[in-house]
């Protein structure tokens, strides 16, 4: 009789718990030690609990990480209200994985260790929302691999952040791609001319959230944080798949690594103080101190082909911009009738701009005007100016949102599938397949000195 009213009063609790009360996303945050970590919150969801519970030891990248969360949570304009609750201590991994406070764990810090994150908080059971990279190292691959099957078994979600998806010349730019009276179809190219090419230049020092960013000191440790060509070359080769290929898989034997090559930026010990806050070079970083400068692999190139055609991704790092730039992208999509083209130079004001410059006996004006007003039901506000011999696509303020706000947006993209209790299968494949690339890449760099 008593199982009867156990198993009566069990089915009405169960039916007494709201969908929305079994949807919402617990977060944890483990070990964060980027500022990538805190832009996650820098918004508030409607299917995540304002609870954050955080992981880590206790360190510098800890306190910084807090006091972002604090400054969104005390701001005067759109305050956020996330309630931190914090554990400190050597054991904070096997601490999250034993007390369980919630179900998706958010990474982005320290990417030595991040591979082995994932790893651990997908055989426990745990979705994983990560920062990109998802591995620096051909051994992190097989890491990172391993981690996916288990995930695929266990019906979890393994996603990165890949925000540049959400830049609007990006967007506009893949939605022209796929114009075929405007753009035609993506030649194949050349080594020399690639199909398609994207190049990223970034800085040490720079603002977020309006202030000076601090950065941890391993961050300037390749070991620790990966080089350039394995780090943020992700989001260039992801963006020519997304762009090439939409919503299709695409496996490794889909890709052909042709070359890739590395290179050093030199940091002055008054540089790296500046950005850092530490007196001098840690101990971990003398191997790699060259005449009293600090030699960073954070630059790097790849040739590849996908699907038969030429690609090339390049990423430079700078110590610091010049004044009223930033972190800036050029990007090129060759059409047959048209290149598409994205410059953010002085020009331009160092503000992304997309271009249309037609090839002769291409598009004439009359079918981009089409084009342009059809895409005003999705992006309502942009027009098209001719200059010269190309078209400018102009772009309304309220669509250029900033790479901050590109977080929620990512962050909104995962809650969906995490409703939808699956990640898209050409999603999955291609992020592996992005990764193998990129850490290929970096080994034959290495062995091609």
């Amino acid at each position: 009789m008593n199982i009867y009213i156990y198993i009566l009063g069990l089915l009405l609790f169960l039916q007494c718990q709201s969908p929305e009360k079994i949807n919402t996303i617990h977060l944890i945050t483990l070990d964060p030690g980027h500022f990538h970590s805190a832009l996650v919150q820098k918004s508030m969801y409607e299917k995540i609990d304002p609870t954050v519970h955080i992981y880590a030891p206790d360190t510098p990248d800890l306190l910084l990480h807090l006091k972002k969360i604090d400054d969104y949570n005390s701001r005067l304009e759109k305050p956020t209200n996330w309630n931190t609750l914090t554990y400190k201590g050597s054991d904070y991994q096997e601490k999250m994985l034993y007390e369980k406070k919630g179900n998706v764990v958010m990474l982005s810090g320290n990417n030595q260790r991040k591979t082995g994150y994932i790893l651990a908080a997908i055989k426990n059971g745990f979705h994983v929302y990560a920062d990109k990279p998802l591995a620096i190292t051909s051994k992190d691959f097989n890491i990172l691999k391993e981690a996916f099957l288990i995930a695929e078994k266990k019906g979890l979600l393994l996603y990165d952040i890949m925000t540049e998806r959400s830049e609007i010349t990006t967007l506009l730019q893949k939605e022209l791609s796929q114009t075929e009276d405007l753009f035609g179809n993506l030649i194949e190219g050349t080594q020399d001319k690639p199909a398609i090419t994207k190049e990223s230049v970034h800085h040490y020092y720079k603002y977020v959230s309006g202030k000076p960013l601090i950065r941890p000191a391993w961050f300037f440790d390749t070991e620790q944080q990966g080089e350039g060509i394995a780090d943020v070359t992700s989001h260039l080769v992801d963006l020519t798949f997304w762009e090439c290929f939409p919503e299709r898989t695409i496996t490794t034997s889909d890709i052909k690594l042709i070359t890739s090559k590395r290179w050093p930026t030199l940091i002055s010990a008054k540089d790296f103080s500046r950005v850092t806050g530490e007196r001098y070079f840690p101990d971990y970083l003398q191997k790699n101190i060259v005449q009293d400068s600090l030699e960073v692999y954070a630059n790097g190139s790849i040739n590849y082909t996908i699907k038969g055609h030429y690609a090339k991704v390049s990423v430079k790092w700078e110590y610091e911009a010049k004044e009223g730039s930033g972190d800036n992208h050029f990007s090129i999509m060759r059409g047959t009738k048209a290149n598409l083209i994205i410059e953010q130079g002085v020009k331009q004001n160092f503000t992304p701009t997309l271009y249309i410059k037609p090839i002769r006996g291409g598009f004439n004006e009359a079918s981009l005007r089409k084009v342009i007003d059809k895409l005003q039901n999705k992006y309502p506000g942009i027009s098209v100016l001719k200059e010269e011999n190309k078209f400018k696509i102009i772009i309304p303020k309220y669509l250029r949102e900033g790479h901050e706000a590109h977080f929620s947006e990512v962050t909104k993209r995962f809650i969906k599938f995490y409703e939808d209790g699956k990640i898209p299968n050409w999603e999955s494949t291609n992020m592996l397949t992005k990764y193998w690339l990129t850490t290929s890449a970096l080994k034959m760099a290495k062995e091609n000195k």
